[in-house]
Parts: C-alpha cells; structure tokens; sequence
C-alpha cells in the first residue's frame, strides 16, 4: 500500500481525529472554538487533532483576524475509495470463486 492511504488510515484511526473530520463533512466549515464545544477535550488538543487532519490533507485553514476556520477536504479521501473499491472487487472475486465450488461440491 503508498504511503498516501497508510497516513489517512492512520489519521482518521483516532476517534477524536474522526469525529472532529466528521463533524466538519457534516456541518460545515467551523472554529477551533466551535470544534472545541462539545469535543470533550482541551482546545490545544484540539488544535493538535486539527494539525495533524491537515497535515494529511484532510482539512484546510483559513486565518480570519484571530480565528482559524476549518473545513473538510473531502476529494482527500479519494485514496481511501480506491483501496476499498479494490478491496471490494476482490473479495467479491474470492465469494464468486467460493459458491462455483460449493455448487460444484453439492452436484
């Protein structure tokens, strides 16, 4: 596997890293301020989870004055659909090859 799809697995492994790049998929672009709400943890760890969604691609910032806007780039997950798609034709490759001997086997 590139190191592409290895560093999104790894990234959106963490909970805390995948509900802070959910909740921006779902709502929008928001503030650390606003991530914060409702994350249960401390705004630098927040921070520190935004840091490393963006240093995978994951999201972007945007500076306004003295906050920092973020929001999800989902074109990043491309990778990650790729590798399931190909994960997917070849599992369903195996279960195909799997009930032609089984019927076999029942003749």
């Amino acid at each position: 596997m590139s190191t592409r799809p290895d560093l999104l697995f790894r990234t959106l492994a963490d909970p805390t890293r995948r509900g802070l790049f959910e909740r921006l998929c779902r709502d929008g672009e928001q503030t650390v301020g606003a991530l914060t709400t409702g994350a249960g943890i401390s705004q630098p760890a927040v921070s520190k989870h935004l840091g490393l969604l963006k240093q995978a691609g994951l999201v972007r910032d945007r500076h306004e004055g003295r906050q920092t806007h973020y929001s999800a780039q989902l074109d990043a997950l491309a990778p990650l659909v790729d590798w399931t798609r190909q994960m997917a034709g070849f599992w369903q490759h195996r279960f195909d090859r799997l009930e032609d001997l089984l019927k076999r086997m029942d003749q």
